[in-house]
C-alpha cells in the first residue's frame, strides 16, 4: 500500500544508546538527551528491561532519570535506550532545496551575509520602469551608480544633489582702480593694476600686479568683463586702445580701439565683455594705451567702478 500523507524527515532509523556509570547509593542519572517521559526510554539493568512509571523501577522528564532504588558500582550494570529520538535522520542533498520548499519571507536579514547582494540579484527594472520624478523633496534620498567604484550603489541628499550640479562658477573675481587715476604716457601701453578687490573666491587675484590666474585645476570657459574710462583733462584729441592679454604682453587677446581718430574727447568709455577658454595657469591682465594729437599724456579715470576687470567660470 502506497504511503499517504507527507514523506517522514527521517529513514534508516537506529536508535541511541546510552551506558551509565554506576554510583553507589545515587538514584538520579542525567541523559543524554531530553525526553518527555519515561515511556520514550528503555533502561535496563543487568540485562533485564525495567519497568516505567511511577512507583516501578524508574521515571523519567527532560534530562533526569530517577530509579526507585540504587545500583551498585561493579554489580550492576545499566543502559537505556532512547525511543523518542532517533539519531540518524536523512539531510537535504546540496542543491536540492529549491523555491517550492521554502515558504513565503522565510529568508530573514538575519540569513543574509552582509554585502551579498550584488546588481545580480537586482531587476534594474524596478528603477528604469517608474514614473520619473518632476521634482526633489528636501528629505528625498536620490541613488547614484558611482562609476568609478564598478557601479557601486551611493546616496545623496537634495543638498548634496542640487550642489554638485553645474557648478557653482567659481572663481570668481571683480576689482576695481580706486586709489587714483592711471597715468597713460603717450604711445605707451600701460599695466592697468586694479588695487580695490571686492571679490575673490579663490585668491586668484592679485590686486598689486593687476592680474588673474586660473587656479589649478579650475580650467574651462570664462566670461571676462573689462570697463576702461580714458580722460584728458586738456582736451586734446587722443585715439585710445584698451587690451586682454594673456601670458605675455606680446599676446593680445583683445584689442578695443577708437575708431574716430583725431576727434577731441573729454572722457570716454571703453567697455566690452567676451567668454575664453583658459587653462590652470593662464594669466590675463588689462593694458591701457593712448595717442595723442600733442604728445601729452592721458590718464584712465578711477572710482565707482568707471575702470574695473572681473570674470568668473561659468563650464568646464
Amino acid at each position: 500500500m502506497a504511503y499517504l500523507g507527507n514523506a517522514p524527515a527521517r529513514s534508516f532509523i537506529s536508535f541511541e544508546r546510552q551506558v551509565f556509570t554506576i554510583v553507589n547509593s545515587q538514584t538520579v542519572y542525567t541523559l543524554d538527551h531530553s525526553v518527555t517521559n519515561e515511556n520514550d526510554i528503555r533502561l535496563v539493568v543487568n540485562n533485564v528491561v525495567q519497568e516505567p512509571g511511577s512507583g516501578k523501577a524508574y521515571t523519567a522528564t527532560g534530562t533526569t532519570l530517577t530509579l526507585s532504588a540504587a545500583l551498585v558500582n561493579g554489580t550492576d550494570e545499566m543502559y537505556c535506550v532512547f525511543l523518542g529520538r532517533a539519531t540518524a535522520t536523512n539531510a537535504p542533498g546540496a542543491g536540492s532545496v529549491g523555491t517550492a520548499q521554502l515558504a513565503a519571507d522565510a529568508v530573514t536579514n538575519a540569513k543574509i551575509a552582509d554585502d551579498a547582494i550584488s546588481d545580480e540579484q537586482l531587476d534594474p527594472t524596478v528603477i528604469t520602469g517608474q514614473t520619473a520624478e518632476t521634482s526633489i523633496a528636501t528629505d528625498d534620498l536620490i541613488l547614484l551608480s558611482d562609476t568609478s567604484a564598478s557601479g557601486a550603489l551611493r546616496k545623496m541628499t537634495r543638498a548634496n544633489f542640487v550642489s554638485g550640479v553645474g557648478g557653482d562658477m567659481t572663481p570668481a573675481f571683480s576689482a576695481q582702480r580706486n586709489s587714483s587715476s592711471v597715468t597713460l604716457n603717450d604711445n605707451t601701453f600701460t599695466d592697468i593694476i586694479f588695487d580695490n578687490e571686492i571679490l575673490d573666491t579663490d585668491s586668484a587675484y592679485n590686486t598689486s600686479t593687476g592680474v588673474f590666474t586660473v587656479p589649478t585645476g579650475k580650467g574651462g570657459k570664462y566670461f571676462i568683463g573689462i570697463n576702461l574710462m580714458f580722460a584728458d583733462a586738456q582736451g586734446n584729441a587722443f585715439d585710445w586702445i584698451g587690451n586682454l592679454v594673456i601670458n605675455t604682453s606680446s599676446n593680445y587677446v583683445i584689442r578695443y580701439q577708437s575708431t574716430s581718430q583725431g576727434t577731441t574727447f573729454t572722457q570716454v568709455t571703453n567697455s566690452w565683455s567676451l567668454i575664453l577658454d583658459l587653462s590652470a595657469g593662464d594669466a590675463l591682465k588689462v593694458q591701457g594705451f593712448v595717442d595723442t594729437t600733442n604728445g601729452s599724456s592721458g590718464e584712465l579715470i578711477h572710482q565707482n567702478f568707471k575702470t574695473s576687470f572681473m570674470g568668473y567660470k561659468i563650464i568646464e
